[in-house]
């Protein structure tokens, strides 16, 4: 990866800025509601990103830097919250279940 990529995705610690995952989140979110399965396979890459970072070491000390105080009070959180990106993952596989 080109230096100038690496230092808009990732923290000078290494650990990846929480802004992208949001952005996934968010997009993820919108394209379950929405249901169809265009929407559904273009979200496919962002659930596996999802996926492999709340899974992850970085996921939960971006976590504990949030519960700690640490991150921006406006900053949107819902890839930090243990309940909102646990559902969203699920409703996917459930959804996936279906089409099936």
């Amino acid at each position: 990866m080109c230096s100038h990529l690496q230092k808009k995705l990732f923290e000078e610690d290494g650990r990846f800025h929480s802004l992208w995952m949001e952005q996934r989140f968010n997009y993820a979110l919108a394209a379950i509601k929405d249901g169809t399965v265009d929407s559904l396979k273009a979200i496919k890459d962002d659930i596996a990103e999802l996926s492999k970072y709340y899974s992850s070491e970085l996921w939960k000390m971006d976590f504990a830097a949030d519960e700690a105080g640490h991150l921006p009070p406006a900053l949107k959180r819902g890839v930090l919250s243990e309940d909102g990106i646990w559902n969203l993952l699920a409703d996917y596989r459930d959804i996936q279940k279906k089409n099936q």
